[in-house]
């Protein structure tokens, strides 16, 4: 049978779904990146934003014969629009997917075998489809309650990975000829905070940099409140290997915006958090979630918001139009802000964003960066990806997918940049 596994939302959804595609591999199916060649559709479905949810409603339409299984966030919270699904998995049993569908479906050729425990979840045996790097689930849940959030109701409780599991998902990955692998999960930093006595964040980079020989190990999204500065000293230890690039979200500049988001920190201290990654990190890649429109957002918390972004000259945004989701604290906020003022001040954070990006691309022009190379476009173009999250693009066929290697960034064009090589002698010297 083919399987076609789609994924709407965030990088957690993107590594459940890698993880639910080799499933289907280790119990004799194929996994197709055609989805009107399937015979059976799995989505991973999102509901952070409104627009996430549509996108979702829309991901699940199928083709005729077509068997359609959903699960993830947004089946979770509204599962009545997905009323033509032939089978909804809750969350909760995301890791039984592969077995739960097998059997309510009826499907041929499945067989319990050694990568299965008793209760039918699969062992961990990373499978790359066709990527330079992996995404590594770390935890999952949060006990926090935003007031604009789904994801306590959509995930449930925060829960950790087992440390030794995951050190043995990487050690395989890098096995298979991985080069990078993002830990990821709904709060990357508060892993292991759950449990009395288990290991922290910073414990768990150790340990995966001190056990694998993975070439890279990249962070996914942080909270302010949740990172710990000791951490930072891990950089200087490890060297390339522990990207620089640190994505912490920060929804707002304003500290009245963000008590009445309920959000665990102020403005301040996310500066702070971000001044002391600056000391130690050199070039270090500073990326952020920011919402604008919230309810009772006044001109003078978007200007104040506005200033903090300039302020702290962020590598890149990603910028979003307040949507109120049924279920929450916000969606019933007085003072919702109207669509043509949100729209409004989208654009305006949008330009201060762009100015920061740039503020932090154009100095990087005439460096030495490492590159993880991709698969080259139809065109003979190889795109990358530096440690530090820069694009780069090349034609010159030393740029190998899925190898790492430095070069000069040439030029800017747009948001990516021109790679030009450096002769084997300055390369070692660089490196050293």
């Amino acid at each position: 049978m083919k399987v076609h596994v789609k994924t709407v939302g965030c990088r957690l959804n993107q590594a459940e779904a890698e993880r639910i595609a080799q499933g289907f591999v280790l119990v004799g199916h194929e996994v197709t990146s055609e989805e009107s060649e399937a015979d059976l559709l799995v989505l991973n479905s999102c509901t952070v934003t409104s627009r996430a949810a549509r996108e979702s409603i829309r991901a699940a339409r199928h083709h005729a014969g077509q068997k359609i299984v959903v699960t993830g966030c947004h089946s979770e919270v509204a599962p009545e629009h997905f009323a033509d699904a032939d089978l909804i998995v809750a969350n909760a049993e995301k890791e039984n997917l592969v077995a739960l569908t097998t059997r309510a479906l009826g499907l041929e050729g499945f067989a319990l075998g050694a990568d299965y425990r008793a209760d039918g979840a699969l062992h961990l045996y990373p499978l790359v489809l066709d990527h330079t790097r992996a995404f590594v689930k770390i935890q999952d849940g949060c006990n926090l309650s935003c007031s604009f959030c789904l994801t306590t109701i959509a995930r449930g409780e925060a829960r950790s990975r087992p440390l030794g599991e995951i050190v043995a998902e990487v050690r395989r990955l890098a096995a298979r000829g991985c080069q990078e692998v993002v830990l990821t999960g709904v709060h990357a930093g508060a892993y292991g905070r759950e449990t009395e006595g288990m290991a922290d964040l910073g414990v768990l980079l150790q340990r995966v940099l001190e056990e694998s020989d993975i070439p890279r190990v990249r962070l996914s999204s942080l909270e302010p409140w949740t990172f710990r500065t000791e951490w930072l000293e891990l950089w200087p230890t490890w060297g390339e290997r522990l990207c620089r690039h640190l994505h912490m979200s920060l929804q707002s500049g304003s500290d009245s915006v963000l008590r009445r988001m309920r959000r665990a920190y102020r403005a301040d201290t996310f500066a702070s958090k971000v001044a002391a990654a600056r000391a130690i990190i050199p070039e270090v890649a500073i990326s952020t979630d920011i919402i604008v429109g919230f309810p009772g957002e006044t001109e003078e918390e978007q200007r104040e918001s506005l200033a903090f972004v300039e302020a702290m000259g962020f590598a890149s945004a990603h910028i979003f139009t307040f949507s109120p989701r049924p279920g929450t604290q916000a969606a019933t906020m007085a003072k919702q802000i109207p669509n043509a003022t949100k729209k409004q001040r989208h654009q305006e954070m949008q330009v201060v964003a762009e100015r920061s990006a740039r503020r932090f691309r154009e100095p990087m022009v005439g460096t030495v960066q490492p590159v993880l190379w991709e698969r080259p476009d139809d065109a003979g173009l190889t795109p990358g990806l530096t440690d530090s999250y820069l694009r780069v693009h090349s034609r010159d066929p030393r740029a190998s997918r899925n190898t790492i290697a430095s070069v000069r960034l040439a030029a800017l064009e747009g948001e990516s940049f021109v790679a030009e090589w450096v002769d084997t002698e300055e390369a070692q010297l660089l490196d050293r």
